[in-house]
């Protein structure tokens, strides 16, 4: 565990050197993908300027809720990009040659194309601290939110990473999957940046069973940002996050078992 441990980080470091030799492509495409998360943010904020807060929850608290699941997501993307885009290795073949590499599969492909999403971690840094700033300033949050936060966002980061590791494990028996992707991965987390009292009854469970996304930063702020429930909200969703990665990891494990090569 260990050895692997160490190796992922040195791939990891050539991987991000590989990709600051072209600089300004580096820069633009951080800059486009921070451009994006913007603009989704920028018509949730339209709505609050509008109304001023939605079911209840106030500009700084969906501001809070936005914010973590930039960072979840830009954590996971940024360490294990080419997870999600497995189907591209599948139908080209090039998945065959990082089944020759004397590692394990999946480190090779976490490594593979690395993009630190620079723009997303820091609109994300700097949406968490405005909101969770004002939270505190109006004593509806302590200082305890503050670690809790980064608690939430990590556990988050491995909840999505779990939820994209089983979408991409299914490719090995479906092969086109962008379809499966967008549903599972963008539009569930899409939805969960939102309150997840405003759907009902049939798409909460959904986002909190089937494709869990409102464990990333909804069931947190429950607690962190609203004080409702308990702190057990926080272990509940950590834990959720470990059980969900386990088996991810048995799919994974299993799908490539059944992997066929294009040449097959």
């Amino acid at each position: 565990m260990k050895a692997n441990l160490r190796l992922y980080v040195l791939l990891i470091r050539a991987s991000v050197r590989g990709a600051m030799q072209y600089k300004f492509n580096f820069i633009g495409s951080a800059f486009v993908s921070a451009l994006v998360q913007f603009s989704e943010f920028l018509m949730v904020a339209l709505v609050l300027v509008r109304f001023g807060s939605v079911d209840g929850w106030s500009w700084y608290e969906v501001g809070y809720l936005c914010g973590v699941m930039t960072l979840a997501r830009a954590l996971y993307r940024s360490f294990a990009s080419d997870v999600h885009y497995l189907e591209k290795y599948l139908v080209s073949g090039d998945l065959d040659p990082l089944l020759l590499r004397p590692v394990p599969l999946l480190l090779a492909l976490m490594t593979q194309n690395v993009r630190l999403l620079v723009g997303d971690l820091a609109q994300g840094a700097l949406l968490v601290a405005v909101c969770l700033r004002e939270l505190l300033a109006s004593g509806q949050a302590d200082w305890t939110a503050i670690p809790l936060t980064l608690l939430a966002i990590v556990s988050g980061a491995v909840l999505l990473f779990a939820i994209g590791l089983a979408t991409a494990a299914c490719g090995f028996w479906l092969t086109r999957i962008e379809a499966l992707q967008n549903m599972s991965e963008d539009a569930a987390r899409s939805a969960a940046q939102y309150p997840l009292t405003l759907y009902p009854r049939w798409m909460r469970t959904l986002l909190l069973v089937a494709l869990p996304v409102g464990l990333v930063s909804y069931v947190p702020a429950l607690y962190i940002v609203r004080g409702e429930y308990g702190a057990w909200l926080l272990v509940a969703a950590a834990g959720a996050a470990a059980v969900f990665l386990l088996l991810a990891l048995r799919l994974w494990t299993l799908g490539v078992s059944r992997y066929q090569s294009t040449g097959s």
